[in-house]
């Protein structure tokens, strides 16, 4: 056996302080986010708490009391607690008059599901087709189709509730369920889902009966737009297929997006990070506020803290263990603000980076003055490091008097035109946009075709780029393009 021994090492670690864990995870978040996580810390820690006599005017306070703060690394007193006032700047007339909106959400109102339960119950069913029925339902998805194989939910009910049902039973109750409203619901698939449509339209004419042919029998050739087939197989001419194709287009393909129900809000409202206003004919970015608080130390805790450190000598054991739970909450309360205060100022010094440098864009809105720009170039402009870029471009979003943007929105690569000039890749990008809506419908422009044009227009690039970049855009081929 090997003898045992001890040896002294030195090695050079990297450490994250709690202060730059909770910096990283704050600068992640866009606003909405951050309001959750600031009123779960004000939850957890009882030390926190709401600044609700600050105001804009007490802007000079903050900067004063800011100076204190601005090594949140050093060991923390007692006297850094007493002051009432926030640690931080976190407004610093960078908000516009109207910047506090509440939403407020409905809470009535009932669901995709339950609205199909509801009709459900207007079915004279007995209790084990109703159960049945009630189960299929809980298999639609949000589009409205049913997703799942009957095997298998056959398999599910004789396991879970212990209901022997056959095959044959559970294609019954589908059909009954696929006669609710909407029309199209709990098909199995896109090709399912328009026949259902189709048959229950009401004044039924010949360009339906033809649509559902298409449909029923040659959707694979529709799908690909092999028009001439259809022509031919059907013996129908081009004008009869148009009027057919018509009516198909009118068609949900997602039914389930056709319930609304007026007491239902949605809930995927983007809330912009920042403002951008033109003063003066300067441009200015501003932080949006929301609905984040002002923060600020609890001074009764910090009096406590105080008071308990005066008179060490004649605490219990219980007052002991009070003042090191105080005491940490106190650091914990400390570092949140800090973390806060340094969010606020590096999303501020990276979104004015970004408006430097695409300054013409933010001018005009118009996207072809967009410059190429990588987080690279951001990273240098602000001397942050590029994974700091990267987090504060993620999710977060700019508001200005031309649209909402994220801010990833603004990167691009580049490439070199005719004349060597660096270029962005969403110029060439914008100039494949309006060649494909003004091209011919009936005789779309190739990829071949596509990259000549540019060539033509002084970007020579190869078809594969050009294809990858009609892929970015979500443009298809030329074939699926096609129209009468």
């Amino acid at each position: 056996m090997a003898a045992q021994k001890i040896t002294l090492q030195q090695r050079l670690l990297q450490k994250l302080s709690p202060q730059q864990i909770q910096m990283i995870k704050l600068l992640e978040l866009p606003t909405i986010q951050l309001e959750q996580r600031i009123k779960k810390e004000l939850e957890e820690n009882p030390v926190l708490e709401v600044d609700q006599n600050h105001r804009e005017g007490e802007q000079s306070e903050e900067q004063s009391n800011s100076e204190t703060n601005d090594e949140s690394t050093k060991d923390i007193s007692i006297e850094d607690y007493v002051n009432n006032e926030p640690s931080y700047k976190f407004r610093i007339n960078n908000y516009s008059k109207d910047d506090k909106k509440e939403d407020i959400p409905f809470s009535v109102g009932s669901t995709f599901h339950e609205y199909l339960t509801q009709q459900l119950g207007l079915i004279d069913l007995k209790e084990r087709e109703y159960t049945l029925a009630e189960y299929i339902i809980g298999n639609i998805d949000e589009d409205g189709y049913l997703r799942r194989e009957i095997e298998a939910m056959v398999d599910d009910l004789a396991f879970s509730i212990n209901l022997e049902v056959a095959d044959s039973e559970m294609e019954e109750m589908l059909k009954v369920v696929q006669d609710l409203d909407p029309p199209g619901i709990a098909a199995r698939d896109l090709r399912e889902c328009l026949l259902l449509q189709l048959q229950r339209k009401e004044n039924k004419n010949e360009d339906t009966l033809t649509a559902a042919k298409i449909i029923g029998n040659y959707f694979e050739e529709f799908s690909k737009k092999h028009y001439d087939k259809i022509m031919l197989r059907l013996d129908i001419d081009e004008e009869d297929l148009r009027f057919a194709i018509e009516e198909i287009m009118r068609l949900n393909p997602k039914p389930g997006n056709a319930y609304s129900n007026p007491y239902n809000k949605a809930n995927n409202v983007i809330i912009p990070d920042f403002t951008l206003e033109i003063i003066e004919g300067e441009l200015q970015v501003y932080l949006t506020r929301g609905n984040v608080p002002d923060l600020r130390v609890s001074s009764h805790y910090a009096n406590m803290l105080k008071a308990y450190n005066e008179n060490r000598k004649n605490q219990s054991k219980d007052q002991k263990e009070a003042v090191s739970f105080v005491k940490q909450k106190l650091d914990s309360a400390k570092w949140f603000i800090d973390a806060v205060k340094q969010r606020h100022q590096t999303l501020l010094l990276t979104m004015n980076a970004i408006l430097e440098y695409q300054t013409d864009f933010f001018i005009e809105g118009d996207e072809t003055k967009l410059k190429p720009m990588i987080l690279k170039d951001i990273a240098e402009e602000t001397g942050l490091d590029i994974s700091t870029i990267s987090r504060v471009s993620n999710s977060k979003y700019i508001q200005t008097h031309f649209g909402i943007y994220p801010l990833k929105y603004f990167f691009s690569e580049s490439m070199q035109d005719g004349s060597g000039e660096e270029v962005s890749t969403r110029k060439i990008k914008k100039i494949l946009q309006e060649v494909v809506y003004n091209e011919d419908k009936r005789k779309p422009v190739t990829d071949e075709k596509l990259a000549a044009i540019l060539k033509e227009k002084g970007f020579p690039i190869a078809r594969r780029t050009v294809a990858k970049y009609r892929e970015q855009l979500g443009i298809q081929v030329a074939r699926l393009r096609k129209e009468l």
